[in-house]
């Protein structure tokens, strides 16, 4: 009797399997499509599209699941230990040398604050448009942790968005970029004299920025902080054992883990809906512009400026690195088979790193204020 009740109530699990479960699971086989046959994001939308299957199976409670979605995405622990990774990943010796590289990290920002605007005028409460604004600083962590910040009713179709973004750089911003440029400024050569950067400057240097990112954007610090603190385990030149667990292992393990958690925010009663259509659109947007904000603000340098900057290198203002300084390389060396921009891009790309999560701490502190 015992087996018939519960082969009864397996059963009854099965038969009340709704569409919404079936296209989440639909989304989970993507997801793990693009992992393995296009290798885009795989470290990240592999683990995500195996979790989004296993949460949305009708007889799965997903309990484990939840455990390490409450213990490292509510709390914000595993975006802050993921940028210790990225932060040791990072060579910040290019923006070093060209300090004025600076500024195209601020100015691929753009589409952030407008599609913070157009979000809200879309009818999303304020906090939900700021967490959808941060999908275009092309950067998963920030969004994570702006989203959870907020405790956004998006959070799932939030963290997609901003992780297929990112591995989509390779297709997004090509035609964006040739749709801003001419074929002549696309070939304009910017050769590489690199400056040489000494230890001391490359050790000061996540100092200064931590505190100055404190100072301007106090809501960004712990994340600029932490960023800044897996660069300085790669400078100090002590403790390269540690620069190197972080790169690889710490990266690795929590990308993983991180891919998995996310899953509980894209169980289909909460995914499965109108609002994540426009998200995603949203976010593409906000992409979009971006990449057009660095392109048109190297254009306006080049009105001022006698040595001319080849304005593809806005576009790698954005968060995306390394993808969209290769991405100006390739369509640099497609122009002209001489011109070599990776450097210039490279460092425009980890400008950008840094402001896409001092763009999310403005953000918190805007609506707050809004807010009162």
């Amino acid at each position: 009797m015992e087996i018939l009740q519960e082969f009864l109530g397996l059963f009854s699990n099965v038969a009340n399997f709704s569409w919404q479960q079936g296209v989440m699971i639909l989304i989970g086989c993507v997801l793990i499509y693009l992992a393995i046959k296009k290798e885009m994001e795989p470290t990240l939308l592999l683990p995500m599209g195996f979790g989004a299957i296993l949460v949305n199976l009708p007889f799965v409670s997903a309990h484990a699941v939840e455990t390490l979605y409450n213990a490292g995405i509510a709390n914000e622990l595993f975006p802050l230990l993921l940028f210790i990774g990225i932060g040791a990943m990072i060579d910040f010796g290019p923006l070093l040398s060209n300090p004025k590289l600076f500024l195209f990290g601020g100015a691929a920002q753009l589409g952030i604050f407008i599609t913070l605007l157009l979000a809200r005028l879309l009818g999303f409460a304020l906090e939900d448009a700021a967490a959808i604004s941060i999908i275009g600083a092309a950067d998963g962590p920030t969004s994570i942790f702006v989203a959870e910040y907020f405790k956004s009713n998006y959070t799932g179709a939030i963290i997609v968005a901003a992780y297929s973004y990112m591995a989509l750089v390779p297709i997004i911003q090509p035609p964006v970029i040739r749709m801003m440029t001419t074929k002549k400024e696309r070939r304009i050569r910017m050769p590489y004299k690199p400056a040489a950067v000494s230890k001391l400057t490359r050790i000061l240097f996540p100092i200064i920025v931590t505190v100055l990112a404190g100072a301007v954007a106090p809501k960004s610090a712990e994340l600029v902080g932490f960023l800044m603190f897996g660069n300085l385990l790669r400078e100090c030149g002590v403790l390269k054992s540690l620069s190197d667990t972080a790169q690889n292992v710490l990266a690795n393990l929590i990308t993983l883990v991180l891919g998995i958690a996310v899953a509980f925010s894209m169980r289909a009663e909460g995914f499965v809906r109108l609002e994540t259509l426009v998200i995603i659109g949203l976010g593409f947007f906000a992409f979009v512009f971006d990449t057009i904000g660095g392109v048109l603000f190297a254009k306006l340098l080049n009105l001022f400026s006698r040595s001319k900057i080849n304005p593809m290198i806005g576009a790698a203002g954005i968060s995306a690195f390394p993808m969209s300084s290769r991405v100006v390389h390739k369509m640099g060396l497609k122009e002209d088979p001489n011109n070599f921009l990776l450097m210039h891009a490279a460092g425009a790309n980890v400008s950008g790193q840094i402001a896409s999560v001092i763009a999310g701490g403005l953000v918190i502190s805007i609506v707050e204020g809004l807010l009162g």
